[in-house]
This record gives structure tokens, C-alpha cells and sequence, in this order.
């Protein structure tokens, strides 16, 4: 029995925690200064970080970064939770595409209902961020999902 299924998944993670945990990852963090721009959501385990993502909202558009578990607590359905959290709050702000690129995880994403589509067909804004023009390979898939209104 995994524990950090139970883990509490909440805004207000370290910054430092948030580059250890994300770096121990393999995950960018050159672009992480300062108050850390992008939303970021942990999942904790008591008072440890067990898992971070992070969501950047560019009006209708989201970027969806830095999903990491800390491998520790993984297996636990921890990613798949954090993915919904972070999709949640995407729905509230009134999200309706969000995206993501990713070198390690496309099966895990469409797995979820993302759908890779070419990198040009990207809105400006996500163009525009340092994760989608320079943090993030070329050989990067690029994924959408298509978020449902949130139910009133």
C-alpha cells in the first residue's frame, strides 16, 4: 500500500523544494526565479514534497509543466492526481486547451486524454515561454488536451 495516494496535494510548496525535487527529476529548472512564476501544486506527505506540478495560464491557453513524484512515493497514482489537480484549476481560471511537451511521458499523458499535435500549431502565448522555445528539446512531443467548462 502506497501512502502517498493519501498524499495532501496543495499550493504553497518551498521554491527550494521545488528545484530539488524537480531537478533529482531531470526537469528544467533555469527558468524558476524568484517567487516562481507558474502556479506550482504539491503533493505532500505530511510536511515532505512527495510530488510538484506546475501550470502556466495564458487566458484560454495553459501550459502544463513540471509534473514530477519523487520516485520514493511513486507508483501510488500520485502523477495521475497531481495531473487532475492541476487540470482543475487550468477549468476554474478558464482554461480551454491545455498543453505540455514532454521527452519521457507522452503515454502516461495520453493515457489521459492528451493527443500529441505539431509544435507550430501552438498559440503564441505557449511559443512565447522559455519551456517551448528554449528549456524544452525539439525532439520534445508536444500535447494538448481539451478541457471541458467547469460544471456549474
Amino acid at each position: 500500500a502506497h501512502r502517498a495516494v493519501r498524499a495532501a496535494i496543495r499550493a504553497g510548496a518551498e521554491p527550494g523544494a521545488i528545484r530539488r525535487l524537480l531537478a533529482s527529476c531531470g526537469l528544467p529548472t533555469a527558468d524558476l526565479t524568484g517567487e516562481l512564476a507558474p502556479r506550482f501544486l504539491g503533493a505532500f506527505d505530511g510536511e515532505t514534497l512527495a510530488g510538484v506540478v506546475g501550470l502556466e495560464i495564458y487566458e484560454e491557453a495553459g501550459l502544463l509543466r513540471s509534473l514530477a513524484v519523487d520516485p520514493r512515493s511513486g507508483g501510488g497514482g500520485l502523477g495521475g492526481r497531481l495531473l487532475a489537480a492541476a487540470e482543475a484549476c487550468a477549468r476554474e481560471e478558464g482554461v480551454a486547451a491545455l498543453y505540455l511537451l514532454t521527452m519521457t511521458a507522452e503515454p502516461f499523458f495520453r493515457s489521459r486524454g492528451y493527443r500529441r499535435v505539431p509544435r507550430e500549431e501552438a498559440p503564441p502565448a505557449i511559443r512565447g515561454t522559455s519551456e517551448f522555445s528554449s528549456l524544452c528539446p525539439q525532439a520534445a512531443a508536444f500535447l494538448v488536451k481539451e478541457l471541458s467548462a467547469p460544471a456549474a
